[in-house]
């Protein structure tokens, strides 16, 4: 485990080092500052608090065995939709090359966003099917039901 913590480390840091070296390259700095920045401050002072907000809604208005699958989808559906924020007005679309993005990204974000709401209620149908709960193992233990360790070698 220490060893794959030293290697996804050692990745980051030269991935980083790579990262800044391009950027210390570029000779237009002061874009991808202000990009980074707004980010920051989009997700600080929106998007965490409404995030917060809906979260809180939803342990007020979710029934307790639905939330970790509604939170799930949730995430999905965020997720999906921050990855067709560059498609969906369809930015480099030209006459000259019909070939560029030449789909209904629209259409295809709805759907996607509908197969993953699609899966909730199927996965509290399968989870009603399984022989034993999600935490029934967990619940049913003891801090005295943990077998004996064998004796240090």
């Amino acid at each position: 485990m220490t060893a794959m913590r030293s290697v996804l480390m050692l990745a980051g840091l030269g991935l980083g080092t790579y990262g800044v070296m391009l950027l210390w390259d570029s000779p237009s700095r002061v874009p991808i500052v202000v990009w980074a920045l707004v980010a920051v401050v989009l997700h600080d002072f929106e998007f965490a608090p409404l995030c917060a907000a809906v979260g809180l809604a939803g342990r007020a208005l979710i029934p307790v065995r639905w939330r970790s699958p509604v939170a799930v989808a949730a995430l999905c559906s965020v997720v999906l939709v921050l990855l067709a924020i560059p498609v969906y007005t369809k930015p480099g679309l030209r006459p000259d090359n019909p070939s560029v993005l030449d789909r209904d990204y629209a259409v295809g974000l709805w759907v996607a966003v509908a197969a993953v709401w699609i899966c909730v209620p199927l996965y509290r149908l399968a989870a009603r099917w399984l022989p034993v709960g999600q935490n029934d193992v967990v619940d049913h233990q003891r801090a005295g039901d943990v077998e004996r360790q064998p004796p240090p070698q």
